[in-house]
């Protein structure tokens, strides 16, 4: 037992690099993504693949942007987001569509370490508002957000249109 809490203390003092993801970083990226749909009991639902991140982290114009942390050319943490308009302020902002850190690396403060660098990413380019959606289920990710003096927005539910009843609504 001692050498185990030994071990994971010296593996956490291991701080991974945080930097913009890249040209490269595609299949690592897909990787990630799918780790957290498979936390989300969602696997079957990822069809993303190494093109259509290039497509949308590279080509112009951009769709979204990410952050990934680093640790001996692997990928072990995604913060990946877009570019929101708000009419009622009249301010751009950001959606957080996901933050995901590998397993292994949870409780050693690189959620932070990500969320701090997004919001530095907010200040320095004027958007007003960092928003995401957590699953209910996920207190794990609920008590970490709320740590951060974050608050659901309780009166909005997310809707949405999408297969069949997306191609139906059309005119």
């Amino acid at each position: 037992m001692a050498k185990a809490h030994f071990e994971y203390h010296a593996y956490m003092s291991i701080q991974p690099s945080i930097r913009l993801a890249r040209p490269g970083d595609e299949e690592e990226i897909v990787r990630l993504v799918r780790e957290l749909a498979s936390f989300e009991h969602a696997l079957d639902s990822v069809h993303l693949t190494p093109q259509l991140v290039t497509t949308a982290l590279f080509d112009r114009p951009q769709s979204a942007a990410a952050l990934v942390a680093e640790n001996n050319d692997e990928l072990v943490a995604l913060a990946l987001w877009y570019q929101t308009f708000s009419t009622w302020t009249g301010h751009c902002g950001m959606h957080l569509e996901d933050l995901y850190v590998s397993p292994r690396w949870r409780r050693g403060g690189l959620g932070r370490r990500l969320m701090e660098e997004l919001a530095t990413i907010c200040v320095e380019n004027d958007l007003h508002r960092l928003e995401w959606n957590v699953l209910a289920w996920n207190e794990s990710a609920i008590s970490f957000y709320r740590a951060l003096n974050a608050s659901p927005l309780k009166q909005w539910e997310t809707w949405r249109l999408d297969g069949s009843a997306l191609h139906n609504l059309m005119r």
